[in-house]
């Protein structure tokens, strides 16, 4: 599968942004995908994870109750709904997958962002200004 990182770009802090991870060659519906960011200067750090089948998901402690992952299988594509941003959430956001059949439970935890993740679509960066 091919992943494409859409839908960042510059919003003031307290705004909202939707992200897009467009999937192409495979079903994206057997993959658990995760949202990752990086931040200038700072180690990569999960930030949202969606199961198959619209299973279990889990978001970082950094984001929790901000942001909503989300897959529409018509579309074969996960979002990320990130709202009240704040400035410490500019970075480059990555989407990344990795086939697990239906197994729907993957993202159970902060473990869940260790993958392996195998596929990795393009960044898109996000900044917040102040």
């Amino acid at each position: 599968v091919q992943l494409q990182a859409s839908g960042g770009g510059l919003v003031q802090t307290g705004g909202s942004l939707k992200l897009s991870c467009a999937a192409s060659g495979d079903d994206l519906e057997y993959y658990a995908v995760a949202w990752f960011r990086q931040a200038p200067g700072k180690e990569r750090e999960g930030v949202s994870c969606i199961s198959a089948l619209g299973g279990k998901t889990y978001d970082a402690d950094s984001v929790k109750g901000r942001v909503t992952i989300s897959r529409d299988n018509t579309r074969n594509t996960v979002y990320l709904q990130m709202n009240s941003l704040k400035p410490d959430d500019t970075a480059v956001y990555s989407c990344a997958a990795v086939v697990t059949g239906p197994y729907n439970n993957y993202c159970s935890g902060h473990t869940s962002f260790n993958g392996p993740y195998d596929r990795w679509g393009q960044g898109t960066l996000v900044t917040v200004s102040s």
